[in-house]
C-alpha cells in the first residue's frame, strides 16, 4: 500500500473508535492538526466560552498564563500557533496547573505543545501556562476546541493574540477561523413534507413499499434531482433514531458512501460516513453537503441537502455521475449509531442517480434467501405435513388402490418425501452461496438447519435398508424411522420460527409469528381428530356382537364410512396448507 493510502487507513481506523465514545480520556492526538473531534456532526458557530491571557507581550522562555472558561464542558484541546500561518503546527509547550483535570500532549515533533482534558467530568475552568519557545514567530495566537456534550461543540475558538516586542500587529487578526466556517452550514426547516411528483420525469426516485407516498407515515422515500453540476437529495420515513442511504459497488455493506440523517433531543443531524464492513459507520467531521433542511413530525424523519456531483478534495465520496446499488436503512441513535433494526432496502440492480430519472422500488431481503424461506415453507407446509399425514392415516385407505405398482399411499407418500428432500436440499445451499460462507449473524437458525438438513438426507437413507413387513427387525426399523422424522419436522418449525424474524428474511411481526402458530395449530388440530376417527372406528367395530357375517358387513360398512370421512378431512387439510403456504409466499414477496 502507498503512503498515502497507509495514511487514510490509519486516519479511518482511528476515526472509528473515536466516533463510538468520543475522546473521553482526552487522548486526541490524532486531532491536532485539524483539532475537530470524529463526532459525527457540525461544529457551533457561536462560541460559548472564552480564551484569555495573564500578558499580551512575551520573549521566548516566557511563562504566560492560559484560561479556559464558560458555562459546564466536558473536554476541551488548547494549542498556540503562528497568528498569520493558523494551519502550522503547534507551537512552544505547556505546564500543568491541575493535573486531574488537564494532561500535556505531543502534536508533530514539539513535546508538550497541547493541552486536553483528562475525562469527562463536567468542568467550567482550565488554567494552563505556556512556555514560549526560543525560535517562537511574532505574534502567536492560542485557540481551543471545546465539547460540551457529544454533537455540541466548537472548534478552534479564537484567543487572543500574543506578539514579541517591537513588532507590528498581524494584519488580518483572527475573529473566527476558517474550519469552523467550513465544516458548519445554516440549518433550515421543512416547511411540509416531501412529495413524489417529477419523481421517474425529473428525478430519480426510491420508494419503499412501491409507489408510496412520501407524505405517509409508513413510505421510505429517496429522491435525487440533478441541478447543474450539485444533486438534490431528499430522504424520508418512519424513524425516531435515524434514517441513511449508501452508495455501494456491490450489494454487500463496506467500502460505501453513506449519508445520515440523525435525530438527537428532536434536533436533526446530518452526516456523511463511511461504512467499514459490518462495523458502525464512521461519520466524518468534515461536511461536504449545502442547504441541509431537516423536519421531525410524528415519527417521520425528513431531511435533504445538495452535494457537488464531484468532490476530488474529499476522501471517500462517490462521484455521482456514476452506477452504484443503493442502500437505505434505519435505526436507533442515542449519542451514537446503533445497527439498524432490519435489514436495509437495496435496490435490485446497480443506478446512475443523475442519469434517466426513474421511479423504483427495492427489496429488504436478497433474491437468493427469499428463494430459500420460499422453498423450505413449500417444503415443510406441504410435502412432508401432507406426506405424514396419508402415511399415518390412509394405509387402510388406499391399501387396495395402486400406483405404478405399489400402494397409491406409499407411493404418494414416497412422492411427496423425495420432493421435500430434494426442495430442502436446494434451499439448504442458497445461504451458503448468498454469504460465501458460514454466518454468524444468524444465530441458531443455521445450527438448526443443519440439523434438519441431516435428518433429511438420513431419512430416504434408512428408507433404502428397510427391511421386509414380516421381518424381525420391521418394528426396529418403524420406530427409528417414525422418531428421526418427528424430529426433524419438530426442528424445522423451530428452525422456521427462527429464520421468520431474522434480519436477512424479517417477516412482518407479529403476523409471522402467529400464522406460523396457526399452521402448527391446523396441523396438530387435524392428526388429532384422525387419531379420534380412528379410536372411534375401531370401538365401534369391536362392541358388534360376534357373528362372523354381521362382522363382515359391519367392517365394510365402517371402513367405507372410514374412508370418505379421512378423505374429506384430507381434501379439507391440503386446502389449508395452500392457505398458509400462500400467505407465506406473498409476504416474502414484499419484503
Amino acid at each position: 500500500m502507498e503512503l498515502p493510502g497507509l495514511a487514510f487507513a490509519v486516519w479511518m481506523f482511528i476515526c472509528f473508535y473515536t466516533s463510538v465514545d468520543g475522546y473521553p480520556s482526552g487522548k486526541v492526538r490524532e486531532a491536532c492538526t485539524s483539532m475537530i473531534p470524529c463526532h459525527g456532526s457540525s461544529p457551533q458557530l457561536l462560541p460559548e466560552h472564552t480564551i484569555t491571557v495573564n500578558r499580551t507581550e512575551f520573549k521566548p522562555g516566557d511563562n504566560i498564563e492560559v484560561h479556559l472558561s464558560g458555562p459546564d464542558f466536558e473536554g476541551f484541546f488548547i494549542q498556540a500557533r503562528d497568528a498569520e500561518h493558523l494551519d502550522s503546527p503547534a507551537v512552544g509547550s505547556f505546564m500543568l496547573v491541575d493535573r486531574r483535570l488537564s494532561q500535556l500532549l505531543t502534536c508533530g515533533r514539539t513535546k508538550n505543545s497541547a493541552v486536553s482534558h483528562t475525562s469527562k467530568a463536567k468542568k467550567k475552568h482550565i488554567k494552563v501556562n505556556w512556555i514560549a519557545p526560543g525560535n517562537a514567530p511574532k505574534h502567536v495566537q492560542f485557540l481551543a476546541t471545546v465539547v460540551k456534550k457529544y454533537r455540541t461543540f466548537w472548534v478552534k475558538i479564537p484567543g487572543p493574540i500574543v506578539s514579541q516586542p517591537n513588532v507590528t500587529s498581524p494584519t488580518t487578526p483572527l475573529h473566527a477561523t476558517s474550519e469552523a466556517m467550513s465544516t458548519s452550514h445554516l440549518i433550515s426547516y421543512l416547511s411540509k413534507p416531501f412529495n413524489a411528483s417529477g419523481c421517474g420525469s425529473m428525478k430519480f426516485c426510491i420508494r419503499n413499499p412501491s409507489n408510496c407516498d412520501p407524505e405517509s407515515a409508513s413510505c421510505f422515500f429517496l429522491s435525487f434531482e440533478q441541478e447543474k453540476s450539485s444533486v438534490f437529495i431528499e430522504m424520508s420515513g418512519p424513524s425516531e433514531g435515524y434514517l441513511a442511504f449508501a452508495l455501494s459497488h456491490d450489494q454487500w455493506m463496506g467500502g460505501d458512501d453513506a449519508y445520515l440523517c440523525v435525530n438527537e433531543d428532536h434536533h436533526v443531524y446530518v452526516s456523511t460516513a463511511y461504512l467499514k464492513g459490518r462495523s458502525p459507520p464512521v461519520l466524518y467531521s468534515e461536511n461536504a453537503l449545502e442547504d441541509v433542511s431537516w423536519r421531525l413530525v410524528d415519527g417521520v424523519l425528513q431531511c435533504s441537502f445538495r452535494r457537488s456531483i464531484r468532490l476530488p478534495a474529499y476522501k471517500g465520496r462517490f462521484n455521482l455521475d456514476g452506477s452504484y446499488y443503493i442502500f437505505l436503512a434505519d435505526g436507533e441513535a442515542s449519542g451514537l449509531i446503533y445497527k439498524h433494526r432490519r435489514q436495509p432496502l437495496i435496490t435490485n440492480g446497480m443506478y446512475n442517480v443523475t442519469g434517466l430519472p426513474q421511479d423504483i422500488g427495492g427489496s429488504r431481503s436478497p433474491r437468493l434467501l427469499k428463494a430459500h424461506g420460499a422453498l423450505m415453507f413449500v417444503a415443510w407446509i406441504t410435502a412432508v405435513s401432507i406426506g405424514v399425514i396419508v402415511a399415518r392415516f390412509f394405509k387402510p385407505v388406499w391399501s387396495h388402490s395402486f400406483l405404478f405398482g405399489k400402494e397409491m399411499w406409499f407411493q404418494v407418500h414416497r412422492i411427496l418425501m423425495l420432493t421435500a428432500v430434494m426442495l430442502t436440499s436446494i434451499s439448504f445451499v442458497l445461504p451458503f452461496i448468498y454469504r460465501g460462507g458460514w454466518s454468524q449473524q444468524a444465530g441458531f437458525h443455521p445450527y438448526l438447519g443443519c440439523t434438519v438438513m441431516a435428518l433429511t438426507i438420513f431419512q430416504p437413507l434408512m428408507a433404502g435398508f428397510r427391511p421386509s413387513r414380516h421381518a424381525p427387525r420391521r418394528q426396529l426399523f418403524n420406530w427409528f424411522h417414525w422418531s428421526a422424522g418427528t424430529t426433524a419436522r419438530i426442528l424445522a418449525v423451530v428452525t422456521m420460527f427462527l429464520g421468520m424474524d431474522l434480519p436477512a428474511l424479517d417477516l412482518p411481526d407479529p403476523w409471522d409469528t402467529y400464522t406460523m402458530i396457526g399452521f402448527v395449530a391446523w396441523h396438530v388440530g387435524t392428526d388429532v381428530l384422525l387419531e379420534i376417527h380412528s379410536y372411534c372406528l375401531v370401538r365401534k367395530v369391536e362392541v358388534i356382537e360376534d357373528d362372523r357375517v354381521q362382522i363382515l358387513q359391519s367392517l365394510t360398512s365402517a371402513e367405507a364410512e372410514g374412508r370418505l370421512f379421512k378423505q374429506i378431512v384430507l381434501t379439507i387439510y391440503v386446502c389449508g396448507n395452500m392457505v398458509f403456504l400462500f400467505a407465506f409466499l406473498a409476504a416474502i414477496n414484499q419484503i
